[in-house]
């Protein structure tokens, strides 16, 4: 993960400082010319790269919060895992939790749940306040006392 944080610096998009939104997510896929389709889907979401062209398709069936984790998680395979000019996709929720799958994670916990959250507010308050759910603040306090971030 720290491997990654000047590339994410170059974002400028207030990574970890605020919570992301689906708008910031949107802006992001434009700056990198990254084309996203949200329909129903089997999957929350994926990322994938054809002819040179990078895309992520999300569920449109998914809930607020479940949404934006799958789509800054899809980003984070995008900007760390790729960009991959061959034919290439890679799935949110399929099979083993692989290395890659643990950095967008991580990724998409911290674009949702700044550091400042998890120095400054009880979990007890991050679920009453914003609504998340308990098993992704755990995650993301777990990131925390990893890698500090």
């Amino acid at each position: 993960m720290l491997f990654f944080l000047e590339k994410i610096s170059h974002l400028r998009c207030q990574w970890n400082k605020r919570s992301l939104t689906e708008k910031d997510f949107h802006r992001l896929c434009r700056r990198q010319k990254i084309i996203v389709q949200e329909m129903p889907l089997r999957v929350s979401g994926f990322y994938y790269c054809v002819l040179g062209k990078h895309y992520i398709a999300i569920d449109s069936k998914l809930r607020h919060h479940e949404k934006l984790f799958v789509m800054f998680h899809e980003f984070a395979h995008y900007l760390m895992h790729a960009p991959n000019t061959n034919e290439t996709a890679n799935f949110h929720g399929i099979g083993k939790k692989t290395r890659m799958e643990a950095e967008a994670d991580a990724f998409a916990l911290c674009a949702l749940i700044p550091k400042t959250w998890i120095e400054s507010r009880t979990p007890q308050e991050l679920i009453e306040d914003e609504g998340l759910p308990m098993e992704i603040l755990a995650e993301r306090r777990e990131i925390y006392e990893m890698y500090k971030v």
